[in-house]
């Protein structure tokens, strides 16, 4: 499913206009990336939990060359499935 498609089954299941849908849709997105870059936590209790991971710089290797390079620090959004969505896909 992408994006367009679950704006069309948002729109489908709750009664909204498709561009009422597109609103929400955004909005909901757009809150979930807000607290992140905030360096908040998202959970929904029975989805999930989305979490900023921070990784450490780290040395890696030019796979072309060889060489050793530097591999700067970074802030990695992740997810973690909650129980209710874990029962529904088993």
């Amino acid at each position: 499913m992408n994006k367009q498609e679950l704006i069309a089954t948002v729109a489908d299941t709750s009664g909204l206009a498709k561009g009422d849908a597109v609103k929400a849709v955004e909005a909901v997105f757009d809150a979930i990336s807000a607290s992140l870059k905030k360096g908040d936590e998202v959970r929904l209790v029975g989805f999930g939990t989305f979490s900023v991971s921070k990784r450490k710089a780290s040395t890696g290797r030019n796979p072309r060359t060889g060489e050793p390079m530097t591999i700067k620090a970074s802030s990695q959004p992740k997810f973690k499935a909650g129980k209710g969505l874990k029962d529904s896909v088993n």
